[in-house]
């Protein structure tokens, strides 16, 4: 329980309350992306030595992903608060989540695990992990400001895209898994 890996799992849990407060108390935006930047890293940085170190667990395998989504949902919440990001886009990434989350007790009730993480749920996370702080350089002025907003747009882009289609991929999982449950259950 207490590798390398799941130690930086839980330091990024620790982090999100601190990035929230950072965003919407006093605004301190540099140090929020700090923190997202750190997030990021270390969310690569547990995986991979989680692998290297043959320190793979069940609870890393349900902290990592967890802290993506804590992470993913308060920066929502935060950017649409601040009016960084439109409602709408929000709501595609947190009702993938929920559609996701409700097909957590159907596995549950079939005796199947939560699904692992695909490559290509990471890679829809790792373009909105990027997307964020982008865009919340983008809400200020200058050229910086100017160059980030469309990286920031062209990357949440990507990351919505993806995420979506991830979903709809956990989604065909979940219904495969299901369809042999039942067939074994009708022939068993």
């Amino acid at each position: 329980m207490l590798t390398v890996p799941n130690l930086l799992s839980f330091a990024r849990l620790l982090g999100v309350p601190l990035f929230l407060w950072f965003l919407l108390g006093p605004r301190w935006d540099v140090a929020a992306i700090a923190i997202l930047v750190v997030a990021g890293v270390t969310d690569y940085l547990d995986g991979m030595l989680a692998r290297r170190l043959g320190q793979t667990s069940k609870l890393g395998a349900l902290l990592d992903p967890l802290a993506d989504r804590l992470y993913i949902i308060s920066t929502l919440v935060a950017f649409v608060v601040r009016d960084v990001i439109p409602l709408w886009l929000a709501a595609l990434i947190l009702g993938r989540d929920v559609i996701l989350g409700l097909c957590l007790p159907v596995l549950r009730h079939y005796r199947y695990p939560p699904l692992q993480v695909h490559y290509l749920g990471k890679a829809a996370t790792f373009n909105l992990l990027y997307a964020f702080p982008l865009l919340l350089i983008a809400v200020g002025d200058g050229p910086v400001a100017a160059l980030a907003q469309p990286i920031g747009y062209a990357f949440a882009a990507w990351g919505v895209g993806l995420y979506l289609w991830s979903g709809v991929l956990y989604l065909l999982q979940v219904r495969q898994l299901v369809g042999v449950a039942r067939r074994e259950a009708r022939n068993g």
